[in-house]
């Protein structure tokens, strides 16, 4: 059922991507480089000092370019010293194909968005990139400004204000509104290009000619593994295969799953008790909390706590060093893809750790999951995976890293 209805989705989606021949652009246009000057822009903080690029990092696959050795370092600090988020920065590559949010009328399931809840919806700007490069500017565990008006004033008295004015008109910045929104559809034209978006990993050339440039034999099992719905399934939610006019995989179909991931006990927001006077009880409540704050979708809430996006397969695990610890999960939960792919595996064949001596997770149990409602359980638990299974699958998602080279 989950599956066909993904494939559905996915069918539907691939209508809005770009063939494969339009990435053949390496070089940025104007409007490109004035969003790419602005994600960089450190000046647009409180205090100065963060950007985008702070928590989105190319080395790492434009996520968290912090190591994650400690899970506390998971979420990563504001502008405001001692300041942090409550969840992982997602990555910014790819997430500019995700569709307007909207719902599903048939499945009750909402596709698209940004933001791990979902929030940054597309409905004002038709984009919804656009709206998730809004967000971090005034959220004040992040970029921290006061409101639109005060990134505007920083953008247009500053370097960029002339590129500014040249793509969206001379008096773009009179009105804060249409400034802030100009400021936000050119960073998105920045995370829309070839620069974020290479589609340059060794499955793509596999992709594009098979013979001349084959997976190894443990990747090509991996590959077989991980389409098979009696075996990893993981393409059931990781769509890997091209569209009809040779589109790229996208290796999401932008929906949302409570997959029973366990609560990072060193996440900071526990502490952060000024902006958390939940504390320790603090729960993430996904999509269906921002749910909850939409007046036509509220009585729907309740069936969409704990779930997150599904994020793209894609440079899961590019790193800059092989010492380099990238954590996973919304929450940085999980500090490997090897671990990951064994909770997939394993989650539902081992006891909760907390109702058990001596717990190692992921070797004797797993952490009970953060939000035990609406579990995806038709999708993953008992895969019935061994473990050469497992490194093929891992061996596998290796190949989606981008910036391979042909040897």
């Amino acid at each position: 059922m989950l599956a066909s209805r993904r494939l559905a989705l996915l069918a539907t989606l691939m209508l809005g991507l770009p063939s494969s021949s339009l990435f053949a652009q390496t070089e940025l246009n104007a409007l490109e480089q004035l969003g790419k000057q602005l994600f960089f822009d450190t000046q647009l903080s409180q205090p100065p000092g963060q950007a985008c690029a702070s928590c989105h990092s190319q080395v790492t696959g434009w996520t968290s370019p912090q190591t994650g050795a400690d899970p506390s370092a998971a979420v990563q600090e504001g502008a405001v010293a001692g300041r942090f988020g409550k969840r992982r920065p997602p990555m910014a590559a790819y997430a500019s194909f995700s569709p307007v949010l909207y719902l599903d009328p048939e499945e009750d399931h909402f596709v698209g968005g940004n933001f791990w809840d979902g929030r940054a919806t597309g409905w004002l700007l038709g984009h919804a990139t656009a709206e998730q490069a809004q967000g971090p500017f005034l959220n004040p565990v992040e970029q921290n400004l006061p409101d639109p008006a005060a990134v505007v004033s920083r953008v247009c008295s500053g370097k960029n204000g002339d590129g500014l004015r040249t793509w969206f008109g001379e008096t773009v910045c009179d009105n804060p509104v249409d400034g802030y929104n100009a400021i936000a559809r050119a960073i998105a034209a920045y995370e829309s290009s070839p620069e974020m978006n290479a589609f340059s990993s060794k499955y793509d050339f596999y992709l594009r000619d098979p013979k001349q440039y084959p997976l190894s034999e443990q990747e090509a099992w991996g590959l077989e593994l991980y389409a098979r719905e009696d075996k990893g399934n993981c393409a059931a939610c990781h769509p890997h295969e091209t569209g009809p006019n040779g589109e790229p995989p996208l290796f999401t179909d932008f929906t949302y799953d409570n997959l029973g991931v366990g609560r990072n006990p060193e996440n900071p927001w526990y502490q952060a008790t000024d902006r958390n006077p939940n504390g320790e009880q603090w729960l993430d409540p996904g999509l269906g909390g921002f749910l909850q704050t939409v007046p036509r979708f509220a009585d729907r809430a309740a069936d969409h706590l704990g779930k997150f996006k599904v994020p793209s397969l894609r440079n899961t695990d590019l790193r800059p060093a092989d010492a380099f610890v990238k954590r996973f999960m919304h929450n940085g939960a999980q500090a490997s893809i090897e671990e990951v792919v064994h909770f997939y595996n394993t989650r539902d064949l081992k006891p909760i750790c907390e109702e058990i001596d001596e717990p190692q997770p992921g070797a004797n149990c797993w952490p009970a999951p953060e939000m035990r409602a609406n579990l995806n359980t038709e999708e993953l638990g008992d895969l019935g995976l061994n473990a050469e299974e497992e490194a093929a699958i891992v061996a596998f998602l290796r190949t989606l890293n981008d910036g391979w080279t042909p040897p």
